[in-house]
């Protein structure tokens, strides 16, 4: 199946090298034409002048841009040169309205629309082992399972348009609460001078283990928060998942908390750093009070 990928960041880079690897990789196109071409010369694939030319070329094109308003301005631009019956997917983090308002716009063009964002990192992005949380038509996403197989280990139908994003939602909220109580029981071992290494392994070999107390924990207590999820993105998609919440009437506290947290980090200039970089807030708690900032 012809494959195309539009936009070449942290995600979109090394899924490209995986389709390419599978063999669907027909195109690529970046919005930053140098990033396009770094990798049409590493991979050899030609990469398209635009969305449109682009959309010409395939039957499946992939999308992996940043926000809401990227996503819908892709769509514009890739319309006039969809094929009918070719599959649009979005692996982006974006609201549950933008993702019905991108299927209803493909449906308009004769083409089909999956959201499917995903989890797994960047880790999950070069290995090819991310979760894919997908809303649309069943039978749309049995179609391209061969292609996602090549980025994606588990690929779950969660319901029609919509859907995966909603899922996302909760993903992204979990993740929140996760962060928070890894940098925060750390900084506390911290303080109670621990041996860091030993309590990262004892405590993640029993029922508080977890993936992010695991692979994000070492390096963490080290100071280094390479991204992994940006600060910047995981703001941006936990403002999304309030304005969710705020439909029902309701709060969601650790959402809320965190949203505080990485604002305070992304004005200290921390935005680009991996989420474990919440750390630095927490440490700063268990400094004495005439030393806190």
């Amino acid at each position: 199946m012809k494959t195309g990928i539009i936009g070449l960041g942290a995600m979109g880079a090394p899924m490209a090298r995986n389709l390419h690897q599978a063999g669907h990789l027909a195109t690529l196109w970046n919005r930053t034409r140098e990033t396009a071409a770094a990798l049409e010369r590493e991979l050899g694939v030609n990469a398209a002048t635009d969305p449109q030319a682009l959309a010409g070329e395939c039957e499946l094109i992939i999308l992996s841009v940043s926000a809401d308003a990227d996503v819908l301005e892709m769509i514009e631009s890739l319309l006039p040169g969809l094929q009918r019956d070719s599959v649009v997917i979005d692996t982006s983090t974006i609201s549950r309205e933008t993702a019905r308002v991108a299927a209803e716009r493909i449906q308009e063009g004769g083409g089909h629309f999956l959201d499917a964002p995903v989890s797994g990192g960047i880790e999950g992005a070069r290995n090819g082992t991310l979760a894919m949380m997908v809303g649309g038509e069943a039978g749309v996403l049995d179609r391209v399972r061969p292609v996602l197989a090549a980025i994606a280990a588990r690929v779950e139908h969660m319901g029609p348009a919509g859907a995966g994003q909603a899922t996302k939602a909760v993903n992204q909220v979990m993740a929140a609460g996760i962060n928070q109580a890894v940098t925060e029981a750390l900084a506390f071992a911290a303080a109670l001078e621990l041996p860091l290494d030993k309590v990262i392994d004892v405590v993640g070999s029993g029922a508080a283990g977890n993936w992010f107390l695991t692979h994000r924990g070492p390096t963490m207590v080290e100071g280094k928060f390479d991204p992994g999820f940006r600060v910047m993105l995981h703001h941006k998609d936990l403002a999304i998942c309030k304005q969710m919440a705020d439909t029902f009437d309701v709060a969601l506290p650790i959402t809320e908390m965190t949203l505080i947290h990485y604002r305070r980090l992304m004005e200290a200039g921390y935005g680009d750093e991996d989420i474990s970089a919440l750390y630095r807030e927490k440490q700063a708690l268990f400094k004495p009070a005439d030393k806190r900032s």
